[in-house]
């Protein structure tokens, strides 16, 4: 289910009331590939329920480059809603996951093995309320840039 941002901390609120085990991810997920399904399988396997914050267009124009993503918001939404092991989705507009996480105030939030707590710009705000990072390594070969780089080596 798809959920709007402004919606998102009181239906968090209504999860946890309800006993539910809140963790969440986010990310650009911008062309679905085996290394994004193993990372979002592992990464449910922490609690009860998934959000996953996906970064809209404009922050992933910010954050990677002009000509990203690759598809857009509404359609990776879709995709990223209809795996079974994925709850909830949220858009956000930011960069980081810093006020997504304030919002949600996840049991635990799930980043890539290339982070590290002391490397993590939401560490501070999960401390702040006893929530706890997992980071799950990246599968090896397996990223969205060498598919693309992989296409343009075709065309």
């Amino acid at each position: 289910m798809i959920i709007k941002n402004t919606d998102i901390a009181a239906f968090c609120d209504i999860l946890r009331h309800s006993g539910q085990k809140i963790v969440l991810t986010n990310g650009c997920f911008d062309i679905i590939h085996a290394g994004h399904i193993t990372y979002l399988k592992k990464a449910a396997s922490f609690g009860d329920c998934l959000i996953v914050g996906l970064n809209t267009d404009a922050s992933v124009k910010r954050w990677k480059s002009k000509n990203r993503p690759i598809v857009g918001e509404e359609n990776r939404a879709l995709v990223i809603d209809s795996l079974k092991f994925v709850d909830y989705v949220v858009l956000f507009n930011e960069t980081t996951a810093e006020d997504l996480v304030e919002k949600i105030k996840p049991a635990v939030y799930v980043k890539g093995g290339d982070y590290t707590l002391s490397t993590l710009p939401e560490a501070h705000i999960l401390q702040s309320y006893g929530g706890r990072a997992e980071f799950i390594n990246m599968v090896e070969g397996c990223s969205t840039t060498s598919i693309i780089n992989k296409i343009k080596n075709i065309y």
